[in-house]
């Protein structure tokens, strides 16, 4: 079983990643580390106690972007050591890629981190210590998190992750809940994370915009402007105006880009007419 060590400078998505490791029966035990000094610390002291000592280090699951010494700096340190633990990088980029397989990277996990991706990445890494025999049959996957998240698991609004094809799991003062798509009338992108918008509230998730895009586009939402994205069937005016175009969802008035303008138009009138 993997004695593993998580890496990351974001207090949730490191609460959220140790407590998908710590599911997964093939791991012994999951650490975590909040910066490179007290990574570098933790790996150094696991490789003078030895392989089999008590401080053992198998696997370090290392984010990329962090403050000071980035995961690849890390992971470029760690390469000098005699044997060094192995290498899964955990990131929100996929632009290092190439670079993190030149340093004998195990895998390369996008966020937000999905259990069966992570179970895989933990597969790999079993299999190349030759552990793979430690793996239980029904094990291919750690369990998905539960509806009242354990004190470990992550702060307001840090992960996502989705439900069969009904419904989005979000986290919100330590608690999961499951909404139905079908509530969602338009979703606002804010940075590197999207606002989900219900008639009840709001919700924050871990998740670009253009990932939503692609994956409710059958669902009737359309990309209406580079900051929205909208349930076609939640339309209820669509606003000409001086030659700009908005539409009101419920209470909101919501700028439409020029480039989706004639798009959308087109939409609403199949959507009407159909």
């Amino acid at each position: 079983m993997l004695r593993v060590l998580a890496v990351d400078d974001e207090k949730p998505l490191l609460e959220e990643l140790l407590y998908l490791l710590r599911s997964d029966p093939r791991v012994r035990s999951a650490e975590g580390a909040s910066d490179a000094t007290e990574a570098l610390r933790r790996v150094t002291r696991a490789l003078e106690s030895g392989p089999d000592g008590p401080d053992g280090i198998d696997v370090v699951f290392l984010d990329i972007h962090m403050a000071g010494l980035t995961g690849l700096d890390i992971a470029r340190l760690l390469a000098g050591f005699a044997r060094p633990p192995l290498i899964v990088f955990v990131t929100a980029h996929e632009g290092f890629a190439v670079q993190a397989f030149d340093l004998k990277a195990v895998d390369y996990v996008l966020k937000p981190v999905r259990p069966e991706r992570l179970a895989e990445a933990v597969r790999r890494a079993c299999a190349q210590l030759g552990r793979a025999e430690e793996v239980p049959a029904a094990a291919s996957a750690p369990a998905g998190p539960p509806a009242v998240v354990p004190a470990h698991r992550p702060a307001p609004e840090a992960a996502v992750a989705d439900r069969g094809p009904e419904q989005i799991a979000v986290e919100l003062g330590g608690v999961t809940r499951f909404v139905a798509i079908a509530d969602i009338a338009y979703v606002e992108a804010q940075g590197d994370y999207a606002r989900l918008h219900t008639d009840e509230g709001s919700h924050l998730v871990r998740i670009p915009l253009s990932t939503l895009e692609e994956r409710w586009a059958a669902r009737g939402f359309v990309r209406i402007h580079r900051r929205h994205l909208v349930a076609l069937g939640r339309i209820d005016e669509l606003r000409l105006d001086a030659g700009t175009t908005t539409v009101r969802v419920g209470s909101a008035e919501l700028q439409v880009s020029r480039r989706h303008a004639r798009e959308l138009r087109d939409l609403l009138m199949r959507h009407a007419t159909g």
